[in-house]
């Protein structure tokens, strides 16, 4: 029983990680429709710069901790604006697959550009919040993961109020549900599209903060594969919906960390994408998503 406590623990904490990534990419998709796969080298920034940032803040700190992700968010969220302005807003009515080359592009563009500048050598995370291991009987529970999830906890909910309770958040759904009708409202389509690509990166800053506290060996190609399974995620759960992509990527971290503790510990990257399989396969519009009827 304890280890599996144990193992649900470390489900739920790596789960919660790619929960905030799927947020980014579900964002993106309900209001462009198109998946940003350079999201998860926003990630990979996020992580960078918390590196740097932490080398100018006291060490194992809360404030400072606090700080360095803060500073992170705001760094990876100019930055998805700036990928949006710059990439994005040029193809804005395009083809689909022009603007999913132009993603992919973005996306070894800044892979690479990563390796030239940070160098392909893996770092090592500096420790941004005080570790401590609280014994629960049998069970072992650390600082930091109880830190994973209440972090990601706290910006779940603020994002669902932000989407739910704001101005900016009644306009963000009313530019996914018909963009041309809000425009015609007097909505600014092109400050919420990039408000929405900000946001999103923001979170997924915050996840590669977490990520790297966590599992302390960070480079510029660590991105690939915690973005490909919170794409996962993001299906799994529902594209283009927001508590589906946080169920999504719960559940996908659970499982693989049960996985990673069993006999078949070897296919546990593989499980993630059996499991996009079998939901498109079987309910392609994920576990909360609605199929929507399309004119053609």
């Amino acid at each position: 029983m304890t280890e599996f406590l144990q193992q649900l623990l470390n489900g739920i904490s790596l789960g919660a990680i790619y929960a905030l990534i799927a947020l980014g990419y579900t964002m993106v998709y309900g209001v462009l429709r198109f998946i940003n796969f350079a999201h998860s080298d926003v990630f990979m920034v996020g992580a960078f710069a918390g590196y740097y940032l932490g080398q100018h803040v006291p060490a194992g700190t809360i404030a400072g901790g606090l700080a360095v992700m803060l500073g992170a968010m705001v760094i990876c969220a100019i930055l998805g604006m700036s990928i949006e302005r710059l990439a994005y807003r040029p193809l804005r009515g395009a083809p689909t697959l022009n603007v999913l080359i132009t993603a992919i592009g973005v996306s070894l563009f800044l892979e690479y550009t990563g390796q030239l500048v940070f160098g392909a050598t893996p770092r090592t995370f500096p420790q941004l919040f005080p570790v401590t291991t609280l014994q629960i009987g049998a069970l072992s529970v650390s600082s930091n993961q109880l830190l994973v999830i209440g972090v990601a906890l706290v910006l779940m909910i603020g994002l669902q109020l932000i989407v739910f309770r704001t101005r900016i958040g009644t306009a963000m759904r009313a530019v996914s549900l018909n963009p041309n009708a809000a425009r015609l409202v007097g909505v600014n389509n092109d400050v919420v599209i990039s408000f929405t690509f900000g946001l999103g990166s923001a979170l997924a800053a915050a996840g590669g903060i977490l990520y790297a506290m966590n599992y302390p060996s960070i480079d510029p190609l660590m991105g690939v594969m915690p973005g490909l399974k919170a794409f996962v995620a993001a299906i799994l759960g529902g594209i283009g919906n927001i508590p589906g992509a946080a169920l999504g990527g719960l559940l996908l971290g659970t499982v693989e960390t049960f996985v990673a503790g069993s006999a078949f510990s070897t296919y546990k990257d593989a499980i993630a994408f059996a499991i996009l399989i079998v939901i498109l396969l079987f309910r392609p519009a994920g576990l909360l998503g609605r199929f929507v009827a399309e004119k053609v």
